[in-house]
């Protein structure tokens, strides 16, 4: 089951990432799939030079992902809000506060981690509080 809530968020983002050419620039060398897995929810964010092309709904064990974050509703909510609560504000936080974890590829996340925490963010610009 995939939650309805999230698909606009996401192809949102997909919008916002290819109207900010700072996004774009940032993202260039960046070409991978990514889990984000929200309640159980399988998301993957299929990205190439920056561009968030495709985002395939549910879980598949014969889809690649580079890293995967997983985290619930109620803590993404929290994150998108537009002046997030301590430890909601980055996703290493909710890592620490234990709502969230981040597996797979480390290094890749952390070579793109400014491009990959800029997008992920986006949503708090928007109308989601």
């Amino acid at each position: 089951m995939v939650d309805a809530a999230l698909k606009p968020v996401l192809d949102m983002i997909a919008v916002m990432i290819d109207a900010t050419p700072h996004l774009l620039r940032l993202g260039a060398l960046f070409s991978e799939t990514v889990l984000l897995e929200v309640d159980g929810d399988a998301y993957y964010l299929v990205f190439h030079r920056g561009r968030l092309e495709t985002i395939a709904y549910g879980q598949n064990r014969k889809t690649p992902w580079r890293f995967a974050i997983r985290t619930d509703s109620e803590a993404l909510h929290k994150f998108w809000q537009p002046l997030p609560s301590p430890g909601f504000h980055d996703i290493f936080g909710l890592v620490k506060l234990g709502r969230a974890t981040i597996d797979g590829d480390i290094l890749m996340l952390v070579k793109n981690l400014r491009y990959i925490k800029e997008i992920l963010a986006i949503p708090r610009t928007g109308s989601l509080a």
